[in-house]
């Protein structure tokens, strides 16, 4: 593992394996969960939530969403888009966050986990469907072996 390359308002940067992760707890659950997983796996992949809308004689821009992870099941669907966080609570997931994560749920019919990271598994809990997060339970898990319908908590 490389140094850490850079200091932002994040937290630390960190390369490996040819990534660049925004802090620590992005490049710890990548190491610990989803390198070795089997799974196919994109980092960092940017989504179009809005496309660039002409008006008058003006454009509105485009809105993008890059979440931090995505896991692909054997057929090649999308399985589980994580955002990682430092918490589940509102202080962990802004509103802008919820946003994006609405926008992208909508658009491509899966909806976002937020993931924490912890010493030898991780929680999730699926944002933006049907329960508000203060009714929800996560899910603690060590693997991807799980539909996202779980982390609803229904």
């Amino acid at each position: 593992m490389k140094a850490p390359t850079a200091l932002n308002k994040r937290g630390i940067k960190v390369s490996f394996d040819g990534y660049k992760f925004d802090s620590q707890k992005e490049y710890l659950f990548y190491s610990k969960f989803v390198k070795d997983s089997g799974y196919k796996f994109d980092v960092h992949p940017a989504y179009e939530l809005v496309a660039m809308t002409p008006i008058e004689q003006a454009k509105i821009g485009s809105a993008r969403y890059t979440p931090d992870f995505v896991i692909y099941d054997n057929e090649g669907k999308i399985k589980h888009v994580y955002d990682v966080k430092n918490s589940l609570t509102v202080y962990g997931i802004d509103a802008s966050a919820k946003l994006r994560f609405r926008l992208f749920a909508a658009r491509y019919g899966i909806p976002v986990e937020a993931v924490v990271v912890r010493a030898n598994d991780f929680k999730t809990i699926a944002q933006c469907v049907t329960k508000p997060l203060n009714e929800k339970q996560p899910l603690i898990k060590k693997d991807f072996n799980y539909s996202w319908l779980e982390a609803t908590n229904y």
